[in-house]
């Protein structure tokens, strides 16, 4: 079963839905034992990075999701997931993350004066190497993004 951790960090429905539509069954983890014995984890949100965290903690989920990522569990961070399973996140004066990657998330630094940080709009996506998560998908589709922050994994072989 895929479970879709509830941190009280927004998307989470829109998740379960797009799971619904193609057929896959999908089920809410709000303990940590929803976490533990899920085959796969995924794991949406929207906020803050320390909110996020001190959310986490506060519930008991930050550790198993250490767990479940240290069996070697399928884990796909979306949004705010993707960013606090880094190390450290630049938000909120930095925040330290889950640690399940090596590496920081950082804000997006204007490079001109016409650069606008959230970054909004359609981009392609070049994958780095195969992956099944983009099976079906051709490299160099269009993706729309909404986003302030970047992933910098430390290592090469983190990026998709």
């Amino acid at each position: 079963m895929i479970a879709i951790v509830d941190y009280m960090a927004g998307n989470l429905t829109s998740v379960r839905l797009a799971f619904e539509r193609i057929g896959v069954p999908a089920s809410v983890a709000r303990t940590p034992g929803d976490i533990l014995k899920a085959d796969r984890v995924v794991f949406p949100g929207v906020g803050s990075a320390g909110a996020a965290m001190r959310t986490l903690a506060r519930l008991g989920l930050a550790d198993a999701l250490r767990e479940a990522a240290g069996r070697k569990t399928p884990f796909l961070g979306i949004c705010l997931g993707a960013q606090i399973i880094f190390e450290r996140s630049e938000e909120d004066g930095g925040t330290p993350g889950l640690g399940l990657v090596r590496g920081s998330v950082c804000r997006f630094r204007p490079c001109s004066p016409g650069d606008k940080v959230p970054q909004m709009g359609w981009n392609s996506v070049i994958s780095a190497r195969p992956h099944p998560l983009f099976n079906g998908i051709e490299s160099g589709s269009e993706f729309y993004f909404v986003h302030s922050y970047y992933p910098a994994p430390s290592d090469p072989a983190d990026v998709l």
